[in-house]
């Protein structure tokens, strides 16, 4: 998909020479990397917000700790001494919630959740999605 994508945006002529991130930022696209992590990002906020079924408990630890630079709903980062606990899904995506505004932590529904951090991105896309 990504490579279709990436053929796509060089069909246009005046983006042809750009890189692929350079023609996704001015098509105010994401990449399919990004959309994945939207994803894991929508599934928290159901989560942290009550509104699945799952009845996890201790998935995610909010931080008690109140900060000026705070986006309100911080998730608590765990160490671990293993390679493997580094991969579990809570810990890989509390470091991309803890980096998210208040705006978009703060929706009041998962429908006006879903596409703000799209917005978020075009500007500030998110630190080495790769791993995701």
């Amino acid at each position: 998909m990504e490579k279709i994508k990436r053929k796509a945006t060089k069909m246009i002529p005046e983006l042809r020479n750009l890189s692929y991130e350079r023609r996704l930022q001015r098509l105010e696209l994401i990449s399919l990397e990004q959309r994945r992590l939207r994803g894991q990002l929508i599934e928290t906020f159901k989560y942290l917000n009550g509104l699945n079924n799952v009845t996890l408990k201790g998935l995610f630890e909010r931080d008690g700790n109140v900060r000026t630079r705070n986006n309100g709903q911080k998730l608590l980062l765990r160490n671990f001494k293993t390679s493997q606990a580094m991969n579990f899904f809570p810990v890989k995506i509390a470091t991309t919630w803890n980096q998210l505004p208040e705006n978009i932590v703060s929706a009041g529904t998962v429908k006006i959740f879903r596409n703000r951090p799209d917005k978020f991105w075009i500007t500030n896309p998110p630190p080495s999605i790769a791993s995701y």
